[in-house]
């Protein structure tokens, strides 16, 4: 801006000097045609008044008579006079001697007076060593030309005057630039700085600083024009807040939704993702944006339907099994996007993860096939002996009362299987109030130890308590932690064979309790342990009916745990035995 500013001052400065120079030349050329034009009359007036004083016969005729009319006319010397006869010889001449000067017929002016005319000429002077103007005028005798004479005057004084004009008129420039340049370069910078001002604010602008403000209160044009550069600025600033909120919304909606975004162009690339499908696809945002779908998704399903909404433009939902970088289930929305000018620029794609949904409605529709198994057997076995008692049966005491033995254990069993689904259906739902006291673990466990005592009694089983050692205790609901301890008890009892050994062990470890119960059973294969906390879920189901299990034990045991904040893992060798361990916070 600072060239832009000089370029302006040598530009206002040029005109300046280009016209004070024009209107010099012409004031010099008016003032010297005016000193020429005056000197010229007055040379012509001169020259009138010899020729009619000398035009006599007896004064022309008769040198010295000439010579005495000429200086009685023009006595002064101002003006050089020279008297020519027609043939050019110098009768007279009141700045020499006319006996010593050369022929003047070849002079210009006096061959114009001549022929009758008015002659004027210009020209250096050989005589007088100068410049000189020359006026000659006829001088007539009885209506013929006889001779002429001639006027001259110096043009020294005239040349010096007009030089002195032009001294002036360079001194007058000089000085004008001077103030001019002062003023300008004032004027310049009060034009200039505004539009510097302007300048910085744009260029500000078009760095994204939207803060800047024209600082400028004149009320010209230069002030209306930064009054609408700020309003620019303060709009867009605020535009780019609202669209940066919105960016933030947005990024912050998708960044967090549990749903999977993808924004496909119109030439089938993925052009945004959020975090979910990274997720859902196994692979980074920037390793996915950029890529055909067909790459990034690795589905075919998944790709079809993304061309079927690109092809068509029309929204709709559908289920896709992907399997990469693990199997899911996805219920997928497709949408085309829509431009402001209606047109379709590609595709938005939902994918929401139904995985768990479909997992839990297989183990729903599994759980009510299981109930409704387990609630068949023992019904069937009430519904059975009770019509065989009443078709005759009880006439025979024994048989009777066998029958009856059987009602009643089925019912018992019955009772209990709709107990532990009550007892699970309460846990699970979180409806349970814990009541948080200290408990002793040790006292627990052995009362939990005598309530299984009659059962592995009945078996020879040997039930081994923790070693007597250091007190634990821990801050915990009772009877969710009994029920866990009974839980594993009676699983322990029912999968161990007759003469074997429970062993319970109880330690502090940090922060938490270990508890283990570890039995020398029949052990579970590798390929069950993952399932066994699933509801009616058998390893050995002929034994487990035999045993009168529920099948619900371990699952309520696993949702227990959980609702403790703690953790339960299995160890098992077929054959060899199991070890059910649980991990509990000491507070």
């Amino acid at each position: 801006m600072t060239r832009f500013r000089i370029k302006l001052t040598l530009t206002i400065l040029g005109l300046i000097s280009l016209v004070l120079l024009l209107l010099g030349l012409y004031f010099a050329k008016v003032l010297e045609n005016s000193y020429l034009q005056s000197l010229q009359e007055l040379l012509l007036r001169e020259s009138r008044l010899i020729a009619q004083a000398v035009r006599f016969p007896e004064v022309f005729s008769d040198k010295q008579v000439l010579e005495e009319r000429v200086l009685q006319v023009a006595p002064a010397n101002d003006v050089r006079l020279t008297l020519i006869d027609q043939a050019g010889t110098v009768l007279f001449d009141n700045s020499t001697y006319a006996n010593g000067m050369e022929n003047h017929h070849d002079r210009p002016e006096f061959i114009a007076a001549l022929r009758g005319e008015t002659g004027i000429s210009r020209r250096y002077s050989e005589t007088l060593r100068h410049d000189m103007m020359y006026v000659a005028v006829p001088i007539a005798l009885d209506g013929q030309i006889v001779g002429a004479v001639r006027s001259a005057m110096s043009m020294k004084d005239i040349t010096n005057t007009i030089h002195n004009m032009w001294y002036s008129l360079l001194t007058g420039l000089l000085v004008t630039l001077v103030v001019g340049s002062i003023v300008v370069s004032r004027i310049s910078f009060s034009i200039i700085r505004p539009i510097e001002e302007i300048t910085r604010v744009a260029r500000n602008i078009t760095q994204r600083q939207y803060e800047s403000r024209v600082r400028i209160k004149a009320k010209d044009e230069i002030g209306q024009l930064a009054g609408a550069i700020n309003f620019m600025a303060s709009s867009l600033e605020q535009q780019m807040y609202e669209i940066s909120e919105n960016q933030q919304r947005l990024s912050g909606v998708l960044t967090n939704m549990t749903s999977g975004v993808i924004f496909i162009s119109e030439q089938r690339r993925i052009m945004l993702v959020n975090p979910a499908v990274e997720k859902l696809l196994g692979m980074a945002g920037n390793e996915i944006v950029g890529k055909l779908h067909i790459e990034a998704g690795k589905s075919f399903g998944l790709s079809h339907y993304i061309d079927r909404c690109l092809d068509k433009g029309e929204k709709f939902r559908e289920e896709v099994h992907i399997y990469y970088p693990q199997e899911r289930v996805l219920d997928v929305n497709f949408a085309p996007y829509i431009n402001y000018r209606g047109e379709a620029r590609g595709v938005v794609v939902v994918l929401h993860d139904i995985t768990d949904i479909r997992r839990l409605e297989k183990m729903r529709s599994d759980f009510v096939a299981n109930v409704s198994h387990e609630l068949r057997t023992p019904i069937t076995s009430i519904k059975g002996f009770t019509e065989t008692l009443l078709e005759g049966a009880m006439q025979d005491e024994e048989t009777c009362r066998n029958f009856l033995q059987i009602i009643s254990d089925e019912s018992e069993r019955l009772y209990r299987m709709i107990r532990d689904i009550l007892d699970l259906s309460r846990i699970e739902q979180k409806r349970i109030p814990l009541q948080m006291s200290q408990v002793h673990v040790q006292e627990l466990i052995a009362s939990a130890a005598a309530i299984m005592h009659d059962q592995a009694q009945r078996k020879q089983l040997t039930i081994e308590l923790p070693i007597a050692g250091e007190d634990i205790w821990l801050m915990t609901d009772r009877d969710c932690l009994q029920q866990i301890v009974l839980n594993l008890l009676s699983n322990a009892v029912a999968y161990t064979p007759e003469g074997g050994t429970i062993a319970i062990h109880a330690a502090k470890e940090g922060k938490n309790v270990r508890l283990q119960v570890a039995d020398t059973g029949i052990g579970i294969p590798g390929k069950d342990i993952p399932r066994i906390f699933e509801r009616f879920y058998r390893v050995d189901k002929a034994r487990s009916r035999d045993s009168g299990g529920t099948g619900l034990g371990l699952a309520i045991v696993k949702h227990l745990v959980d609702n403790l904040h703690g953790h339960i893992s299995v160890e098992s060798e077929e054959g060899q035995g199991t070890t059910f361990t649980v991990i509990l916070p000491l507070h």
